[in-house]
């Protein structure tokens, strides 16, 4: 079971971004939690923390087509080398504007808008190098696994930022944040790429219209992107609003916020290794919707709890069915993708997943002052039971993979 579980660990270059990559991702969480009570506390207002979540993703919602077909016409390792370089500058200019007193809420919106825009050209590279990294029939049990590391990531960093947080302040998880990239770029430099890209007069219009008819030619396709896009528009405001949850349902501090970001990311990991686990399962599509039908259930309870207990339990129960519907469908996106595609399609599949982050946290941004987050959230939970429903019962393209 263990050797089954971990098995895409046999391949050296799988091993060593993965280590790289869940050290940054440790720092990358420290940095978000420091990030999203640092914005409420200097705001005073849910919809600043809803802006910033906006800006940090609408970046990979307008540039990540471009970033896919860059991630196909040149070295993926460059790319994520060079995405991982902007990252890591900006993380350091917020340390020192938060060290030296002069920070102010415009830095961290346009800090965020730079990251976001290092991220659309690196996330297309990143998903498009994992499956040249193992064999095609260990490419779902590499996907579950690099889910495991973002979610240990998850549950590792927001109880470390919590405690840096708390006795030494927000300018060390900045800090750290910045050194943590310095893995991922040796991980990076260190890996035997065998991936040559084709030199090609095409311009960059003619070659996203490539992937997307691509995309449009998959049959079910187009109905995965879909369900990722209203999965994260839905179901991650619950994630960017925990802090309103903490602060002003539960009327406590960063420990109750710490408390409820490590039980989404213990449920994560508990899904992921779900995953790995049952390896290349039959009847993908069903599974992850039956999923989606039990993430959004998970969200309305989190958002009408009023005891923190109960919150955690929820919270690490949606973690657990997010994570296991997310590695379900990215293992179906990747394994019908030819190679010389996956740079563009995995593009689409970003813009698709990655934006609905900004557009459903700016709207519940919006709606949250005035409905409250509790009847916001599970409005959120309850509109994803129904399009998981929908795509379950009547269009059934993706229940049948």
């Amino acid at each position: 079971m263990f050797r089954r579980v971990f098995k895409a660990f046999h391949y050296r270059d799988f091993r060593l971004l993965w280590g790289g990559a869940c050290t940054s991702s440790i720092g990358t969480w420290m940095q978000e939690l420091a990030q999203n009570w640092l914005v409420l506390e200097i705001s005073g207002s849910p919809f600043w923390l809803g802006l910033d979540s906006f800006l940090g993703e609408i970046p990979i919602f307008i540039l990540s087509l471009v970033g896919g077909v860059v991630a196909d016409r040149m070295d993926r390792r460059k790319l994520l080398v060079m995405s991982q370089l902007v990252q890591m500058t900006s993380a350091f200019t917020l340390t020192v504007l938060i060290a030296t007193g002069y920070v102010r809420i415009w830095h961290i919106l346009v800090l965020s808008g730079v990251v976001g825009t290092a991220q659309a050209f690196g996330g297309p590279a990143y998903q498009a190098l994992v499956p040249s990294l193992v064999d095609k029939e260990d490419l779902p049990n590499a996907i579950a696994l690099n889910s495991i590391q973002f979610n240990l990531a998850r549950v590792i960093g927001p109880v470390l930022g919590g405690l840096a947080l708390t006795h030494l302040g927000a300018a060390w998880c900045f800090g750290l944040n910045g050194i943590s990239f310095i893995a991922v770029i040796i991980s990076l430099l260190l890996l035997h790429i065998n991936f040559q890209p084709k030199r090609t007069g095409e311009s960059m219009l003619t070659s996203m219209k490539q992937g997307i008819g691509f995309i449009r030619n998959q049959g079910a396709m187009v109905g995965l992107i879909g369900i990722a896009f209203c999965m994260t528009a839905l179901a991650i405001p619950m994630i960017t609003f925990l802090p309103v949850f903490a602060k002003d349902v539960f009327r406590a501090g960063p420990q109750t916020y710490t408390f409820f970001l490590a039980s989404s990311g213990v449920g994560s990991v508990a899904g992921a290794l779900t995953v790995a686990a049952l390896g290349n399962v039959a009847n993908k599509g069903r599974v992850a919707l039956v999923m989606l039908i039990c993430l959004g259930t998970g969200v309305a309870a989190f958002a009408l709890s009023k005891n923190v207990v109960l919150s955690c339990a929820m919270l690490f129960l949606s973690g657990a069915f997010m994570m296991g519907a997310f590695a379900m469908i990215s293992s179906l996106v990747q394994l019908i993708t030819a190679n010389e595609m996956r740079g563009r399609v995995m593009s689409v599949y970003n813009v698709a997943f990655r934006g609905g982050m900004p557009l459903g946290s700016l709207l519940a941004g919006l709606l949250v002052p005035r409905f409250t987050a509790p009847y916001v959230i599970a409005a959120n939970g309850l509109l994803l039971v129904a399009m998981a429903s929908y795509f379950l019962l009547f269009q059934r393209r993706v229940a049948a993979l």
